[in-house]
């Protein structure tokens, strides 16, 4: 049996389980599968994996998503009880889920950057060479934009509308979505790309390249962030990329910006559908943004 069919056959039987052996409502093992369910979508097959940094990320995308914590006390309960039933059964060797306490969500959300440092660390950033001019542009567009790493590494060219500093992403569920950035990380992203013109003798169709001028990779991104990091930061806090994206969306709520518009910004919820928010449009989001975010004042 394959690892992905395992995987439904170890929440079928769970679910079988909580029916037959618990003697749970359908309408509690229903609300069980689709917390259980949304856990192993953001996963995909590597779920048995997570640990409590990914986990933690996971929690944060939830609250950020729903913006209660009840919510995210649930979810943690259901799959925290799932991996309980598969380490009985034999399937782990350690729930993931004993590092996490709840209800209480505020001490489970990951550690971010505080605005002071990220800037720090930022501005400390060199730019002599090639390589440290690329990787600057692509650290200050993750904390501009908010970016998960697949989607900053995927952007191509045409992607990026310069002239009103807007890019399109296309997040997850190929849902599309557009995001602003700001001057500071447009100006540096625009001496990069004439540099890279230069370089390469060509234009790429992606924005950010390796030192062989093709596409640069999550992975590769990861490791020049914390070799970066530890030689440019007074700091000793675990670093990865999509602490920038959360560091983007805490630092806007800290300085007051609705946690509606962060939504968007994050793709919580398609631009498709932005009815369903009170009088959110494209000028509102902007207005947050220039309003909000610290490279923009």
């Amino acid at each position: 049996m394959d690892r992905q069919k395992q995987h439904i056959t170890d929440l079928d039987n769970y679910l079988d389980y909580l029916r037959h052996i618990k003697k749970y409502s359908d309408h509690t093992v229903s609300a069980y599968e689709i917390d259980i369910r949304q856990f192993m979508d953001y996963f995909k097959e590597n779920y048995l994996d997570a640990n409590k940094h990914t986990i933690r990320d996971f929690i944060t995308d939830i609250y950020l998503q729903t913006g209660k914590k009840t919510t995210v006390s649930r979810k943690i309960y259901a799959i925290k009880s799932f991996f309980t039933y598969l380490l009985r059964k034999g399937r782990i060797a350690k729930n993931p889920f004993d590092a996490i306490n709840t209800p209480k969500v505020d001490k489970m959300l990951p550690e971010i950057l505080t605005e002071k440092e990220m800037l720090e660390f930022l501005d400390r950033l060199p730019e002599q060479t090639f390589m440290q001019l690329r990787n600057r542009a692509i650290f200050e567009f993750l904390y501009a934009t908010g970016l998960r790493i697949s989607e900053l590494t995927g952007l191509k060219l045409e992607d990026i509308n310069f002239p009103d500093a807007l890019v399109r992403v296309m997040g997850k569920g190929k849902k599309e979505r557009i995001v602003p950035f700001n001057d500071f990380s447009k100006k540096i992203l625009l001496r990069y790309l004439e540099d890279a013109k230069l370089r390469f003798n060509t234009v790429n169709e992606y924005v950010f390249l390796n030192a062989r001028g093709k596409r640069i990779t999550p992975r590769a991104v990861e490791m020049i962030l914390q070799e970066t990091y530890r030689e440019f930061s007074n700091s000793n806090k675990h670093i990865y990329p999509h602490l920038f994206r959360h560091s983007f969306a805490t630092h806007l709520l800290q300085r007051g910006a609705n946690l509606r518009i962060i939504q968007e910004l994050l793709g919580h919820s398609s631009l498709a559908t932005t009815e369903k928010y009170t009088n959110l449009n494209y000028s509102d989001l902007l207005k947050v943004y220039k309003a909000f975010h610290p490279r923009s004042g």
